[in-house]
C-alpha cells in the first residue's frame, strides 16, 4: 500500500470523509486561521510600503508576529486532515501544487526578510518609509499570499 492509500485508509481521514460535521468544521477552522494569518501579514506589509505610518513598525510586529505564528497552529493541522481525505485527489489538481508552491515561497521570502533587512530595522519608528527592500519583500508577500488564496479558493474547480 502506498502512502496516500494508507493515509486515506486512517480512521481520521475515513472519520473526515463520512461524519457530515467534520469537514466543515475543519474547514472552517483552516479558513478562520488563515483569515487571522494573512491578515497579520498584510497589515504589517502595508505598513511596511507606508501605510499607517503614524504606528511603530517594531511595536507592530511585536503585535502581529504572535497572532500569525499561533494561526499556523491552527492552519497547518487543519489541512493536514483535509488533505487526507484524499491525498492523491489534491495531488493531482494543479491548483493545490501551485498553493504549496507559493507558501514555500512566501516562507522563503518571510524568512529572507527576518533574517536579512529586518535585522537592521531599530530606527523604523513612526513617519519613517522603509528601505526599498523591505518594500520588495512586502510586495512579493502581498503578491505571494493573494496567489495563495486564489489557489485555495481554484481546489474545487480545476
Amino acid at each position: 500500500m502506498d502512502w496516500q492509500a494508507w493515509l486515506a485508509a486512517t480512521t481520521v481521514a475515513r472519520a473526515m470523509r463520512t461524519d457530515p460535521w467534520l469537514y466543515p468544521i475543519v474547514e472552517t477552522c483552516h479558513i478562520v486561521g488563515f483569515a487571522v494569518l494573512v491578515g497579520a501579514v498584510a497589515l504589517f506589509d502595508l505598513r511596511l510600503l507606508g501605510c499607517g505610518r503614524a504606528l511603530p513598525l517594531r511595536a507592530l510586529a511585536a503585535h502581529l508576529l504572535p497572532w500569525a505564528l499561533g494561526s499556523l497552529l491552527v492552519i497547518v493541522p487543519a489541512g493536514l486532515l483535509m488533505f487526507s481525505t484524499q491525498p492523491g485527489d489534491f495531488l493531482a489538481n494543479p491548483a493545490f501544487l501551485l498553493k504549496l508552491a507559493l507558501l514555500l515561497a512566501a516562507g522563503v521570502n518571510a524568512a529572507a526578510f527576518h533574517l536579512g533587512i529586518w535585522r537592521r530595522a531599530a530606527g523604523w519608528n513612526t513617519d519613517v518609509t522603509p528601505p526599498w527592500p523591505a518594500r520588495l519583500h512586502a510586495l512579493l508577500s502581498l503578491a505571494l499570499w493573494l496567489g495563495v488564496i486564489a489557489c485555495g479558493r481554484l481546489l474545487a474547480y480545476v
